[in-house]
């Protein structure tokens, strides 16, 4: 795996520098900044130079990959499942009930834990960097950027496209486009609770819901995000009254399973290193395949 990232300057300006460059073309001021901590992390037509360097077009710039290397996630020992992998790039198949991120009450068993493990052994600078980060309780497909470059490439562009499915109650019968700006919901001392709720002065979210089939009571959807904020799915579902089977937060227990009926199975990447596409499926989890 190399290092560095080759790109031929291509439409700068006159007197650009390598910074003004990368900041135009959608790399972000923490990539660019980490840029300048070390020589040797930027080269220009084979010489080692600085950010503040002026190109041409025609010139080769090549940029570190992982310039900020500072792993301070406990690892594990959890077995991963692994949909796809390359130079650039894990996905893999996280079940429902284990957290994305090191919290409080999942400090030492949880997704990133395992992802630090599995990469020790093919590059002991990797630091864990989740694109797509899932709630505790929805399971299915989870990106993680090997190095700094491809997760800023992955965070600024739409270079991701998800589909999720969720288990709803009640009978939705024909497609549904649900509008609602969601925010956060604070606590009596001001802190966030984590917990979102349908509010205008929050973001923008639109959720896309199409309906597959049902049972009189429930029903199983394929569901896509334009924005994915936050519980974005469950907060929409809930404010029309088709609350997500499970859902303690924005709905109720539920006897037919342990936790949110929610999985990302299908999922799109536009390899913006690669210059290809990956398509990825995955069956629904055993507990919600068997409820539908």
């Amino acid at each position: 795996m190399s290092e560095f990232n080759k790109i031929i300057i291509e439409n700068c300006t006159t007197k650009q520098t390598i910074y003004e460059y990368l900041k135009a073309n959608g790399f972000s001021e923490n990539y660019c900044r980490n840029l300048r901590k070390k020589e040797g992390y930027i080269k220009l037509n084979n010489k080692i130079v600085f950010s503040n360097a002026i190109i041409k077009n025609g010139d080769v710039l090549e940029v570190y990959k992982n310039p900020n290397c500072n792993n301070k996630i406990l690892e594990n020992d959890i077995q991963l499942d692994i949909v796809y992998e390359d130079e650039d790039i894990l996905v893999v198949n996280k079940p429902s009930v284990l957290a994305t991120m090191p919290t409080r009450s999942h400090y030492a068993q949880n997704l990133s834990g395992a992802v630090a493990k599995y990469m020790k052994n093919k590059d002991e600078n990797f630091l864990v960097r989740i694109v797509n980060r899932l709630d505790k309780d929805t399971a299915g497909l989870v990106v993680i950027a090997k190095h700094s470059l491809i997760s800023n490439l992955l965070n600024s562009g739409n270079y991701i496209e998800k589909y999720y499915y969720a288990i709803c109650t009640g009978v939705i019968a024909e497609n549904l486009v649900i509008d609602k700006k969601i925010a956060t919901t604070l606590n009596e001392l001001g802190y966030n609770n984590n917990k979102r709720e349908i509010n205008e002065n929050g973001k923008p979210a639109i959720t896309y819901v199409k309906p597959i089939k049902n049972n009189g009571s429930y029903t199983l959807c394929k569901i896509h995000l334009k924005h994915g904020r936050t519980h974005q799915i469950r907060v929409h579902m809930s404010s029309i009254g088709y609350a997500l089977l499970g859902d303690e937060l924005y709905g109720q227990k539920s006897a037919l399973i342990d936790h949110t009926a929610l999985a990302c199975c299908d999922l799109t990447i536009n390899h913006p290193l690669k210059n290809k596409v990956i398509n990825l499926k995955i069956d629904l989890p055993l507990d919600m395949k068997n409820l539908v």
